[in-house]
């Protein structure tokens, strides 16, 4: 790579850490240091690159460390080999490189592997939105890069982003001392914005619901072809479909013997389609209890991002389940559907160590009955009391 080029991908990168906001959200800023080579992953726009710039940028006045970033998706880049264009900007004096977008680079993970290998001293740091990536890639890049998940806003995350307040963790499931914040009514405002427009930082730009039009077919039209490349049009088609199906239904499941038969495609494809959909965090697939089988609809199907049933004007009560089971799964639970439902909606568990928990909960709004239930989590509540959970409470355990 000619040091003309060099100084392009220089001049991008300070354009980007120029523009970078001014509040960083918690996760970016909750590690000190950071591996020499890792893979982060996770949501279109949930501020991965963000993450990725400041750290550089970090590095870079603290520990004198040069790490230049570039994105596998730049069309300028596509007609050299990963190896070469990052090779040469470390013979040209850089310390590290990110590599953003890295499922775009043909043979990627053969490239970084060598890389791995031939620059011991050197910083590697990749990303993409979809573990997946990692799991597909060959030369065991599990062993060389640690991998590092970013999860969407968390309720306590967008506080610290609206107030720069940042209050402590709090597990409502093993409540430990006084809340973490009082529910006030900016504070029980503030929720119900998050709701609707709060999960992605870049709601503080402005135009949130088109922005999650363009992840929803950048998702679907861009990142699935490249985990999936036997995929049709009309199995892209059939995805968008489902997509349609969450948003109006009231009832989250799917008819996997009608769509196969109205889409004239094999049970096997489906499943496959969806844990490709679920892989990129486009859906939140909720198994029953114990259940064992891999390939599945599910229990319950979720957008896993509650902030589409906003954007398309998809049901409340989806929206609310869809909610708590996201904090849940990010608050570190595994989130299965109850096996009798009359006894509640979730099943959530942890392991920690020696320690397990087991917690049934059902979730309604302000006068949802528990049924047999442990915990009842009631949206549009302020305090907790008894076996009832308000739901913004579990927006305060990451």
């Amino acid at each position: 790579m000619i040091a003309k080029r060099i100084a392009e991908l220089e001049t991008t990168m300070l354009r980007r850490i120029s523009s970078l906001p001014d509040r960083f959200r918690p996760f970016v800023m909750h590690r000190d240091t950071l591996p020499r080579t890792f893979m982060l992953t996770g949501p279109r726009g949930a501020g991965k690159t963000t993450y990725l710039l400041h750290h550089a940028n970090k590095l870079a006045d603290t520990q004198q460390q040069s790490i230049l970033y570039l994105s596998a998706d730049n069309p300028t880049l596509g007609t050299e080999s990963l190896y070469e264009i990052v090779a040469s900007i470390f013979l040209a004096g850089y310390s590290g490189v990110i590599v953003d977008e890295i499922h775009f680079a043909k043979d990627w993970s053969i490239h970084m592997k060598a890389l791995y290998d031939d620059f011991p001293n050197h910083t590697l740091w990749i990303c993409d939105s979809s573990s997946l990536c990692l799991r597909m890639g060959k030369g065991d890049l599990s062993r060389r890069f640690v991998h590092i998940e970013m999860p969407l806003l968390s309720f306590r995350e967008f506080l610290y982003l609206e107030t720069g307040v940042e209050y402590p963790v709090y597990d409502p499931f093993h409540p430990n001392g006084t809340l973490p914040v009082q529910p006030s009514p900016g504070i029980l405002s503030a929720f119900r914005t998050y709701k609707g427009t709060g999960t992605r930082p870049f709601y503080r730009e402005g135009d949130f619901n088109n922005r999650m039009l363009s992840i929803l077919d950048k998702t679907l039209y861009s990142d699935i072809p490249f985990f999936l490349p036997s995929v049709t049009d009309g199995n892209l088609r059939l995805m968008k479909a489902v997509s349609g199906i969450l948003a109006n239904t009231s009832i989250p499941r799917l008819q996997v013997r009608s769509l196969c038969s109205d889409w004239a495609i094999g049970a096997e494809k489906l499943y496959q389609l969806l844990q490709v959909m679920e892989s990129v965090d486009l859906l939140r697939i909720i198994r029953k209890e114990h259940t064992t089988k891999v390939k599945s609809a599910g229990d319950k199907l979720f957008f896993s991002d509650p902030a589409f049933y906003t954007v398309l004007g998809g049901d409340v009560g989806n929206a609310r389940e869809a909610l708590v089971t996201m904090l849940c799964s990010y608050g570190g639970y595994l989130v299965e559907a109850t096996r009798d439902e009359t006894t509640g909606d979730f099943v959530i568990s942890k392991k920690e160590g020696t320690d397990s928990s087991h917690v049934k909960i059902e979730v309604g709004g302000r006068s949802k009955q528990s049924k047999n239930a442990d915990y009842v989590i009631r949206d549009d509540t302020d305090y907790p009391g008894g076996n009832s959970i308000p739901l913004w409470l579990l927006g305060m355990m990451y």
